[in-house]
Order: structure tokens, then sequence, then C-alpha cells
């Protein structure tokens, strides 16, 4: 599957799903009970997560969307193009076998694909049935080649310098070959893989990547330039850096036509511009990282809908191994033992969601049947200045004068410590490590980017502070981000015994518990090596214009955007 900045059988996703809803009941309310909050138009999304905030539309109109990281890469099947926003900003483009929806099912996107069915378990063989009339907007239709693209440019054996963000699945391939005119995919596996169906999202254009070179040449080309190409409901008519993504309807798309007549992306990387925006009916909706302020600046908006509740999202903090201080072990959990995550849940996200607690896996979420606290019984995250004093004392560092030295005597260098620009809660959990690891002599320096992507995919951090967002398939993740030569493990963690206990849990399908259990292995050797300490699992909120419909809070990587074909301007007239 693939993660996004900001990422079965019997188990699989009915328990993961029932698991993450129960956990939106943990959000305090203000009258002290327990449940997400929210105002009147989304009620129904925790009944009704897939109909809610449903009304009549009106042809017409506009709406304003706003997202929080200027676009810096077109390609989000790469390293540096797999950031949420840029995935939401191209999901009316890109065409997707499969959505996530708000109730975490997982669900054959019909305007493409006619069916989907596994054929054979061995080898396990998936077979596409694709829409017949479903065309790339310059009237080239969708076809085979588009899936063999999307699996040579991510399988690393056909294209050992591309660098997609995940190979998961796509080099447990053995083959994928078109019949019937294109129109029938049949992909063949080497070995099952229990997440297939988070393969092929998106599809990019086979036929434009012919004109562009060789698959690496291709790949790039589709990272660097705006796309012209469309196979969803819109197409991009402008983009503004710095401003604004704008969409118009596809005409060529033979779906459901969009009612609007643009959607406008509007990039806002400052929190502060948010709610001033949405008031002054700038923009029509946010869904940004939350904090206290932001909050209840937008229940105080009375044209606005509200909701907030748990999501399928973590932060963390990773460190770079190829920095050479932090190769040693031993300095990094002294790192992560004075780090205190309670600490930073209090003065952050506990301000509004004061059940949350410290994460103590890499992989599950609490309420899920397979999730194990292996982070608290180490220490890592307790805020124990004196036992990381102790930590490196005998790995033979010293603190003389207010710094760190190691045992050569060499001063510990000034690790920097990055966020994305204008993102208060990481910016505020930033400082709050900055002067923890002061008690251990070591200077931490605060450098915002605005370019997460190119930032992680470039290794330019020694620490940083991001989010992984996830999705209902649970296996395949653990191998795009933790896998030694995955180019999404950004801070180039290897350990053999890992990567094989993550690969013997993508070769199971419909036997999730022992994959899991796998999974949390693997997870108890990382974790025991301090390379990435989790946090907290994050809060989705969404803030919506009234006058807007069919929007609704999703708590998958695929965001509210997941039915951006459908969102409409409220025909008020009919209520």
């Amino acid at each position: 599957m693939q993660m996004y900045r900001r990422t079965k059988g019997q188990l699989g996703i009915a328990a993961v799903a029932a698991a993450v809803l129960a956990l939106a009941a943990c959000s305090a309310t203000p009258d002290g009970g327990s449940g997400p909050e929210y105002s009147v138009g989304f009620a129904d999304c925790v009944q009704k997560p897939n109909e809610c905030n449903t009304g009549k539309v009106k042809k017409g109109g506009t709406i304003t969307y706003a997202i929080g990281k200027d676009i810096k890469a077109w390609n989000t099947l790469s390293s540096a193009g797999n950031t949420l926003e840029y995935s939401h900003a191209l999901f009316g483009v890109l065409p997707r076998v499969h959505h996530y929806y708000p109730d975490l099912s997982v669900q054959v996107n019909k305007e493409l694909v006619d069916s989907v069915e596994i054929t054979s378990k061995s080898p396990m063989t998936v077979v596409y049935k694709l829409n017949k009339n479903a065309v790339w907007n310059d009237g080239t239709a969708i076809s085979a080649e588009d899936f063999i693209y999307a699996w040579k440019v991510q399988n690393k054996k056909d294209c050992p310098t591309c660098t997609p963000a995940s190979t998961a699945g796509f080099d447990q391939v053995t083959s994928v070959t078109g019949s019937d005119g294109g129109k029938t995919v049949t992909v063949v596996f080497t070995s099952p893989y229990p997440d297939w169906q988070a393969m092929f999202l998106p599809l990019y254009p086979a036929h434009i990547a012919a004109t562009k070179g060789d698959l690496a040449t291709s790949f790039k080309w589709f990272e660097t330039n705006v796309p012209t190409y469309s196979a969803g409901p819109y197409k991009i008519e402008k983009f503004e850096p710095n401003f604004a993504l704008t969409l118009v309807p596809n005409e060529k798309y033979w779906g459901t036509k969009p009612a609007l007549d643009k959607v406008i992306y509007r990039i806002i990387t400052s929190d502060a511009q948010l709610i001033p925006a949405l008031k002054n009916k700038e923009v029509h909706a946010i869904s940004p990282i939350p904090t206290a302020d932001l909050i209840t600046q937008a229940k105080q908006l009375p044209d606005s809908h509200w909701f907030l509740g748990k999501s399928m999202s973590w932060e963390h903090i990773y460190t770079n191994l190829k920095n050479p201080a932090l190769a040693d072990k031993a300095l990094r959990e002294a790192i992560f033992t004075a780090i205190d995550r309670k600490g930073i849940i209090a003065k952050t996200v506990g301000q509004y969601a004061p059940d949350t607690q410290p994460l103590g896996s890499h992989n599950f979420f609490p309420g899920m049947p397979a999730y194990k606290d292996h982070v608290t019984p180490t220490g890592q995250g307790s805020g124990d200045v004196e036992k990381a004093k102790g930590i490196l004392t005998a790995a033979g560092y010293k603190i003389e004068g207010g710094k760190l030295f190691d045992k050569t005597g060499k001063a510990v260098p000034p690790l920097r410590m990055r966020h994305t620009v204008g993102n208060m809660l990481r910016q505020n959990s930033c400082e709050l490590v900055q002067a923890s690891l002061k008690q251990l002599g070591i200077d931490v320096q605060i450098v915002p980017t605005d370019n997460l992507g190119g930032t992680l995919s470039s290794g330019d951090f020694d620490m940083i502070i991001f989010a992984w967002v996830g999705s209902p398939l649970r296996i395949g993740a653990a191998k795009q981000i933790w896998n030694s030569t995955s180019s999404s493990n950004y801070g180039k963690w290897v350990n053999a015994e890992s990567d094989k206990l993550i690969a013997e849990a993508n070769g199971l399908v419909g036997e999730d518990v022992k994959a899991f259990e796998l999974l949390n292995k693997a997870d108890e050797i990382m974790t025991k090596d301090a390379y990435v300490l989790p946090l907290f699992q994050r809060e989705i909120f969404l803030a919506s214009d009234k006058l807007y419909t069919n929007i609704r809070p999703n708590p998958t990587n695929h965001g509210s955007v997941y039915n951006v074909g459908l969102w409409a301007a409220l025909d008020t007239t009919a209520q």
C-alpha cells in the first residue's frame, strides 16, 4: 500500500474499521462525555460516515479548499511527490482502482473498473475488467499499458533508478498483461500480497510516458511537470505556485459529471490565515492539522459545519542515521528517553483532545486488535532526563560546560530539527524537544521547510517531525516505510531481521493475525533500536461552508477529497 506523509481476511477491514470508529468515541466532548465532536451538519457522520452532509445539489459554482503546502512535485508515486496535499490536489484528476471511504471500507472505483476478481490463489492472480469508455482527456483509452507502466516504475527491477514512494506489492508481481484490446488486465504475483487493493492508486498515462524517454526519465518528467492529462472528473486549468491550483470539469470524463464549475485548491501555509479565509469566504473548506485556537475559532463561525475525531494519522520524530553522531544507538536512545511525549501532548493536541495518549506502535493504533505498546517499556518518550544522562554516561559521553562530548572527546554537533513551515503544532513540538535536549548538552536548531517531500527524500535533516496518514490496509505500509531499501525509509535504518519479518507478513493473504504478529516482532526490533519515536495519534478536523454539500470527514489518507467529483453547491430552495 502507499502511505502518505502529513499513509485481510475475516479480521481485516471490518475489525480495523470497528477499532478506529471506536477510537473516534475517545475524543472528549464539551460536557465531559466521550465521542467525536461536531456541529449539526456533520451529526450523521458518526453513524452514517459515507452518507452524511448530503443534500440537494445545484449546478454551477466554485468551491475553494485550503491545502497547507505548495505543490513541488506532481508524481505522487514518487518519493518526492508522496505528500498528502499533493495527492489530494490530484484526486479529481488521476484515476484510481480503489477508494478508501469514511467508514474505512475499501471500494472498487466502479466508474473506472467494471469488476476486480482474484481468479487464482496459486499463483495469486488478479483480473481487472476496465470500463470500455474510460479514457484520458486526449481520447486515449485507459488500458493495460497504464497498469504495466505503474508496475515497472514501482518494482525497482525494471527501473532501478526510479525512486517510488513504495514498492510494496509491485515487487511481488511477476507479470502484468493486457487482453480484450487492453481493457482486461491480468496481474500475476510471484507470492501472495495481502494489500493488493492498495495497488494502482493512482495511474499515470503510459502513452505520454512513452514520449518522454525511458522509464526513469518519464517518471521524473511526471514529477516535474504540471499535468495536462486527466482521467478524472476534473482537469487542471492552471497552477499558480504558492497560491492556487484550479480544476475545471474534464469534458472527456465518461462517468458522473461534476456539478461544480471549478474546484480551487488554495495554498495557505500558515495556520493563522485559515479561519479568516473561511470567515471571509476566500475558502469554503479546510482540513488542517488542528490546534486548540483553530478549533475554538472554527466553532464560532455560524456559516460552517465542523467535525473533530480520530484519524488514521500519527505524528512521529525521525532521526537521520546518515548523520555520524546519530548513527550511534546510545545517543538516539538518550535523545528519545529525554523527550517528554506526555508533555508534548499536554501543550499541543491534548488541549482539544485530552484523552490522547502517547502512541506505542509504529504500525497500529490503540483499539486495533494488533496494537501492542513496544515504546513505553523502553523508557523512550518518558522525559526522564536523568535516565537519558545515564545512557550517555554508560556509553562514554560527558556533559561539560553545557555541551555534550562523545567518548572520543568530540563535541556532538548541533542537530537540525525540521518541520513544515507554518505548522504550529509541530513548531511547538520542536521547541519542547529543543528544551529537553538542551539538558543533555545537545543544541537543537529548528529549521522549518516548505518542501517536506524534498526535504525527506534528500535526507536534508538530522531530526524531523511529520506524520504518516494511513489507510484501512495495514500490512503493506510497514514494507513501504520501514524496509531497508525503501525510498520512504527516509532515515536509512537498515535491519535484515526486520526486513525478513515484514517480507513474510507481506506474503500472507487471509492470515491477518499471523501477519500482524510478524509486524509486531519487527516493530519491537525497530523500537529497541531507537530509530523513530511515535508521538500520538492525530485528530481529523474538517470545517466546511454550509452552502456546500457531499463534503464529509474521512479518517484515511484519501481524506475528504475521496469524492471530490460529487462536491456541489447546496440547492437551498429545495431544503
